[in-house]
């Protein structure tokens, strides 16, 4: 004898189907939704870093521009992000396979953008990265053109600001036969910063991104649980079809 279902002529099966399907698509729903802040969130930060004032301006002067590439990357990916987070939500209301399928790729493009993005914000941001050679050969630059007043001055206000002396410290003057200049000394101790620029400089990048590789880092993770849930909801559809097939007949 065929079981009675939920009232609407489907057999147990069917009705324990429904079940499940209800609770992956509103899990599915729910990821998405916390995908979307992230990308909100990744956007915010992205834009704030671009268009904080005074910062680009000391990027331009260091010529550090090549730190912006993975910024810009993850601006990109963020506003995808937020795209498909709605195309995800939609999908997984509407069991619609062929835009589940869609999404699943789009995830798999969030996925592998994010991925690309923190690996070169990080390679550009932190300690050992490759950011540091560019700014080692920057304030090199700087140190040995002292006759150029503009030289001079972006090396005071970078040693000034950050609170740093030389590329790699003191002895860097004293190497290159240079004397130690008055912003190279704490003004309350009158002693010379222990730590170079280069170190004060990456320690200052990766705090500003580092909470930015984070999120992106989650939101990637997000997005291989979106497409693994979203697969198993496209054959929990298609096994809910056939079981209603058979039932009937």
């Amino acid at each position: 004898m065929a079981g009675i279902g939920r009232g609407d002529g489907q057999g147990p099966a069917v009705g324990k189907l429904e079940s499940q399907i209800y609770c992956i698509k509103y899990t599915l729903f729910c990821f998405n939704v916390v995908l979307w802040l992230f990308g909100v969130s990744v956007f915010a930060l992205c834009l704030w870093i671009c268009i904080e004032p005074g910062f680009n301006e000391w990027m331009s002067i260091l010529e550090l521009q090549q730190y912006f590439i993975g910024i810009y990357i993850i601006l990109i990916g963020s506003i995808g992000i937020m795209i498909v987070a709605f195309l995800g939500c939609g999908s997984a209301l509407m069991e619609n396979v062929f835009l589940l399928y869609v999404f699943i790729a789009s995830q798999i493009a969030s996925f592998v953008f994010g991925l690309v993005g923190a690996c070169v914000v990080l390679d550009f941001s932190t300690y050992d990265s490759s950011i540091q050679p560019l700014i080692r050969n920057v304030i090199y630059r700087l140190i040995n053109n002292p006759q150029h007043e503009g030289s001079r001055e972006i090396l005071r206000m970078v040693q000034e600001g950050i609170g740093c002396c030389g590329a790699d410290g003191p002895m860097d003057y004293i190497n290159l036969n240079k004397p130690l200049p008055s912003e190279c000394r704490d003004s309350v101790t009158g002693n010379a910063y222990f730590h170079g620029c280069v170190d004060e400089l990456t320690w200052f990048l990766e705090a500003k991104t580092g909470w930015l590789a984070g999120i992106v880092l989650a939101s990637c993770m997000i997005c291989v649980i979106n497409a693994v849930m979203s697969l198993v909801l496209i054959q929990a559809v298609r096994k809910e079809e056939e079981e209603s097939i058979a039932y009937k007949n």
